[in-house]
């Protein structure tokens, strides 16, 4: 049985014209949002007056990838969504002192809690989500504590990269996976070293081949940055994707 991709929005840090932020849905036994950048909210919209996701998981916490949660709240506590059973939200370490204290700025410190039921995760700990067993795997992202996905249901598996650079985890979320989302901002990598946040699109490939994955599905791309090569596909705003499981034996 397959899993349905929804790309609800790919921009990376700067919206493409027209484009939502950061947010992927997976359909499988349920219905898991991975991030809910500026703009996804507004997109899932299109489609049903609220949305009716079981799960949201977070990635890090630069806004691209979370912004979209504050209205959420407002639209679940007091608008649309306050009929709509409230989704579980997924959240890195200590997460939820984070979203307390941005409650407290905006006014009312428990909001977060009062949209969703709100869990953290740990490095390497598999948590169960929306039907899908989901490791997250902590990457590179300056100095950022970020991390990426391995999302499995149906027999099925996706990995995402969330925001990062080159380090081991990329591959170990490619490893074996039927359809691997990974970000590919830059250009060519930073000459010059330093602490890296993000791929160029060769780091990209690298990894997917180093994780034996299927399908490579590259995203999170300034419009401004075009790939060369034609036969890379490239993630859009709307796409949707039918996931098999594999028809070959995982590599060890």
């Amino acid at each position: 049985m397959s899993v349905n991709l929804k790309v609800v929005g790919c921009s990376p840090a700067w919206p493409n014209p027209g484009g939502a932020q950061s947010g992927y849905l997976l359909e499988g036994p349920g219905r898991l949002l991975l991030d809910c950048g500026p703009g996804v909210l507004a997109r899932l919209r299109n489609s049903e007056s609220w949305p009716t996701v079981d799960a949201i998981a977070i990635t890090h916490w630069h806004l691209d990838h979370w912004g979209d949660l504050v209205p959420w709240v407002w639209g679940g506590t007091l608008g649309p969504g306050v009929d709509v059973k409230k989704p579980e939200l997924w959240v890195p370490p200590e997460g939820s002192e984070m979203l307390a204290a941005i409650g407290g700025r905006l006014g009312q410190q428990q909001m977060f809690e009062e949209a969703f039921n709100l869990h953290e995760y740990a490095d390497g700990e598999t948590f169960e989500a929306a039907g899908f067993a989901v490791t997250p795997l902590r990457v590179l992202h300056y100095e950022l504590l970020a991390f990426g996905f391995k999302a499995s249901a149906n027999g099925t598996v996706i990995g995402y990269s969330g925001d990062s650079g080159p380090n081991d985890n990329l591959a170990e979320l490619a490893r074996n996976a039927d359809l691997f989302i990974c970000e590919a901002t830059l250009l060519a990598p930073n000459p010059e070293g330093g602490t890296r946040g993000h791929l160029a699109a060769d780091e990209a490939i690298a990894a997917f081949e180093a994780g034996g994955a299927k399908r490579l599905l590259l995203t999170h791309r300034p419009f401004e940055r075009p790939l060369d090569d034609s036969s890379l596909e490239l993630a859009h705003d709307g796409l949707e994707i039918a996931v098999e499981p594999a028809r070959y034996s995982p590599r060890a």
